[in-house]
């Protein structure tokens, strides 16, 4: 059999920035099995596979890593809603469209809007924010290589936060730091035996230009690095926004990531707050079409 797939750039407006993506849009009747290999083929940090769904949402999509499926992850429906609108499968409009995608996660609605730079696309995450246990700073600055005096912890400890998928949240001192960061295996096995995901968001507070620049590591999943992660950012200004504890309304970020790699990325998020508690956030941005052609099964 063969099927469809594109491949597109999530979180730019230049074609070979930001985070690359394949999207299957006819993927019924391959099995989890052989979407897995697929995704290991692609070797992506995830791949979409678009089927139909029977619970009177848009569609169903499942995303795999190149190891495991996850429950959601931001880059895949944003990079998912781009394709299908640009393939024509919502039909023309000339504004507005929203539609809502089926994940193990829960329904995940995205708004898509028609833009003069193409279609612009934003989702909301699909669960409230939820924190867990704080990590050691010794034990994060060991497995991101950095001594623990580039660990801030003025805001929050090293923890992890999660809107439908976990990520551990670091907060280091300054650029250098950020730039000096790479993953130390024993230690991300050490985290990993104790029951914690250890995939890690490390970030600094930016500039005018940008509120946050962060770099996101996620080796167990055979991703070294990844350049755009909208579902970790997502946890992150809403976990953010949760601590500025005499704040309320709605919150604007600008979060530039993948910068390292020399795949700029830029994610655009915004959280509402009220009595003192995140009851939303969304993420979005551009994509770009790279690629399209068939995989044989």
């Amino acid at each position: 059999m063969k099927y469809k797939y594109f491949t597109c750039d999530v979180f730019t407006k230049t074609r070979f920035g930001g985070n690359p993506l394949a999207v299957l849009p006819n993927a019924e009747g391959l099995s989890a099995q052989q979407m897995q290999k697929i995704a290991r083929e692609f070797n992506y940090s995830e791949t979409a596979f678009v089927l139909p769904c029977k619970n009177g949402y848009t569609n169903n999509v499942r995303i795999f890593t190149p190891t495991i499926e996850v429950p959601f992850a931001g880059h895949p429906n944003i990079g998912t809603a781009f394709t299908l609108a640009s393939m024509g499968k919502f039909g023309r409009f000339h504004d507005k469209i929203d539609v809502v995608f089926e994940q193990n996660a829960g329904p995940v609605p995205i708004a898509i809007r028609s833009t003069d730079a193409g279609f612009w696309c934003e989702l909301k995450a699909p669960e409230p924010l939820s924190t867990s246990q704080a990590i050691s700073p010794d034990l994060i600055a060991s497995a991101i290589s950095l001594p623990s005096k580039d660990i801030v912890t003025s805001t929050h400890q090293p923890q992890v936060a999660s809107v439908g998928l976990p990520f551990i949240m670091v907060e280091l001192k300054d650029l250098a730091a950020l730039e000096a960061a790479k993953t130390y295996l024993p230690a991300i096995n050490e985290i990993d035996a104790r029951g914690i995901t250890p995939d890690i968001l490390v970030y600094i507070r930016s500039d005018e230009e940008f509120d946050i620049r962060a770099r996101v590591f996620a080796p167990l999943d055979n991703v070294p690095e990844d350049p755009a992660t909208g579902s970790a950012n997502c946890a992150l200004v809403a976990m953010l926004t949760q601590y500025q504890s005499d704040s309320e309304g709605m919150f604007e970020w600008r979060i530039a990531q993948g910068v390292e790699m020399g795949r700029p990325s830029l994610l655009e998020a915004r959280v509402a707050k009220q009595a003192g508690t995140v009851t939303n956030v969304w993420i979005g941005g551009h994509c770009k079409m790279v690629a399209e052609g068939y995989i044989q099964v």
